[in-house]
């Protein structure tokens, strides 16, 4: 695993671009089949719901769309870590309804941008404070391995609550 990308591990070789398309009808097919107490029950102690899962990822696209911009804006740029704890705090506020309508939405408008991006911007460099140096298209593959990372947390939730066969 690189220091870069902590999800790298996740990918195993996909194409990020095939997996980030492909990320929201996932969510939508997993989700839905929970009912809203099964969405809202922590996997484990201290852990995540589904409904939190889904609000964190929708923070995190709005993250990324500002990361990706950025480094393409900027020569040099340096990327401002946060606490997504912190950012978990208000998770009550939203529903899942919700935090899958931002999700999918800034997920269309990253994925509109990347399709557009000719190749020669992937090797643009840019700086995570914590991850040093990495490229335009490390962010790319990590927001690919997150995604990775995050649905196979809501496939451990799916199969938590599937009726026994």
């Amino acid at each position: 695993m690189s220091q870069q990308n902590p999800y790298e591990k996740f990918l195993e070789g996909r194409d990020p671009l095939a997996v980030l398309t492909s990320t929201p009808g996932r969510i939508e097919q997993i989700v839905g089949s929970l009912g809203p107490e099964q969405a809202n029950a922590e996997r484990a102690p201290g852990k995540w719901s589904a409904r939190e899962i889904l609000c964190h990822l929708a923070d995190c696209e709005m993250v990324f769309a500002f990361r990706l911009r950025q480094t393409l804006a900027e020569d040099h740029h340096v990327i401002q870590p946060f606490d997504q704890e912190k950012w978990a705090e208000t998770y009550d506020a939203y529903s899942l309804k919700d935090a899958l309508t931002t999700f999918r939405a800034a997920r269309n408008w990253n994925l509109a941008l990347l399709r557009f991006l000719p190749y020669e911007v992937h090797p643009k460099s840019v700086t995570h404070p914590e991850r040093g140096a990495m490229t335009f298209y490390t962010i790319v593959e990590t927001m690919a391995g997150h995604d990775l990372n995050h649905l196979g947390q809501f496939e451990a939730i799916a199969r938590k609550f599937a009726p026994a066969r």
